[in-house]
């Protein structure tokens, strides 16, 4: 018994049960947690088109081997979502420098995008574009969708999606014509000032709500004439200076008429 005492009390006990406890947490974690999101499958032959792609219209800013440069980050590791999504919406390649990219007429077919998104995917995992199921809008509750927008996306993109400013000459576009697709992997992989938004924050079927939500956006307003949706200011301007001027016309005309 006092030998069994004393390796208890022994006194590497404390590092010992401390490893114990931080092998169990991190098989716990290991077993629970959201597995990463892997690299697209795609043929050696996209691979390789993608790559030449590449070198044509990329690596001059992302570098030789997509490791990065001082003039644009590295993009390995993040995934062809990524990719279709700047490419595809024409941000990407970059007309100009500016404070962010912006849309533009896409400058690569689908075929092209999609070699190119293999190509980096091949590179290291990272999020995947999108299954058509994962984006139908019809399959998503709008309810649902309203309230996670409201709480984590319309402080810049405004109540509805209709876009809004930000600091240093920066924007948050609007959304009524992006695509189903794009709207995700915006989520998804945080393009300019975006925050990333991956399954662990909003979960895939959440992610469905919030663009059924944005769908019913392009079906008008239940309320009339939108005013650009873009809030309490340009309703405010609306009253005070259209409302508000019509009543002052009125007041002098009937005065003239009277006098």
């Amino acid at each position: 018994m006092k030998a069994l005492a004393a390796r208890r009390h022994h006194r590497f006990a404390p590092v010992v049960l401390l490893l114990l406890a931080l092998l169990v947490t991190g098989g716990v974690y290991a077993a629970l947690a959201p597995s990463p999101a892997q690299a697209d499958t795609a043929s050696t032959a996209d691979i390789e088109t993608g790559k030449k792609l590449f070198q044509a219209n990329c690596a001059t800013c992302h570098g030789p081997n997509a490791e990065g440069t001082t003039e644009a980050p590295s993009l390995v590791g993040v995934g062809a979502a990524a990719v279709d999504f700047q490419v595809s919406t024409g941000r990407m390649p970059m007309q100009m420098n500016g404070p962010q990219a912006e849309a533009k007429p896409r400058q690569m077919d689908e075929e092209q995008t999609a070699a190119l998104a293999a190509y980096v995917a091949s590179l290291g995992a990272g999020p995947a574009i999108p299954t058509d199921e994962q984006v139908d809008g019809s399959k998503g509750d709008p309810a649902n969708g309203m309230a996670l927008f409201r709480t984590n996306c319309a402080m810049c993109h405004n109540a509805v999606g209709a876009g809004g400013a930000l600091s240093e000459g920066k924007f948050a576009p609007p959304l009524f014509d992006t695509s189903e697709r794009n709207v995700y992997q915006a989520m998804l992989t945080g393009p300019q000032s975006m925050p990333v938004f991956n399954d662990a924050n909003i979960t895939p079927e959440e992610k469905r709500d919030i663009i059924a939500f944005l769908d019913e956006q392009d079906q008008g307003s239940a309320g009339g004439l939108t005013l650009g949706s873009l809030g309490p200011v340009s309703e405010g301007l609306w009253a005070w200076i259209i409302g508000i001027g019509l009543i002052i016309g009125g007041a002098v005309w009937i005065g003239a008429k009277s006098s």
